[in-house]
């Protein structure tokens, strides 16, 4: 790009998307450790593990975070790296939904790889939406 060029602009009240680093679960204890304390939930297209992050020791994570795990049941190489791009993608565009001292775990079905983009999104969302109602519930002293 030169200096007389202007960058592409995004058509108004289009959010630019965030960035997934330091947002996602890379560690095997870390998901070994969520799936643990965590109850499986069920939606139309994929399982998922909310789970509360672990607060002491020095690997205390600095806010929500979020993995996919997309077993070889699913498919072959290049369709589970598709359900995973599609995934990170909607993630990226929500990031500021994900439920705060959280680990969250999405496990997509095989659906996701035919579901439109707009549904699948509409589906993350409503995830991520249950996920902080939890979250809230889970947060209030029982009586």
């Amino acid at each position: 790009m030169n200096a007389t060029s202007k960058p592409a602009q995004r058509p108004s009240g289009a959010a630019r998307p965030q960035s997934m680093t330091g947002v996602r679960l890379r560690k095997h204890a870390d998901y070994q450790r969520a799936y643990a304390a965590a109850r499986k939930r069920q939606s139309s297209s994929m399982s998922w593990f909310l789970a509360p992050q672990q607060t002491e020791g020095p690997y205390a994570p600095d806010g929500p975070r979020v993995g996919l795990t997309v077993g070889k049941v699913i498919g072959k190489a290049h369709e589970r790296n598709r359900i995973k791009r599609r995934m990170r993608d909607i993630l990226r565009r929500h990031t500021d939904l994900l439920p705060a001292g959280f680990d969250l775990i999405l496990h997509p079905r095989r659906t996701v790889l035919t579901i439109d983009f707009a549904k699948l999104e509409a589906e993350v969302v409503r995830v991520l939406h249950q996920a902080n109602a939890g979250q809230q519930a889970s947060s209030r002293p029982a009586s």
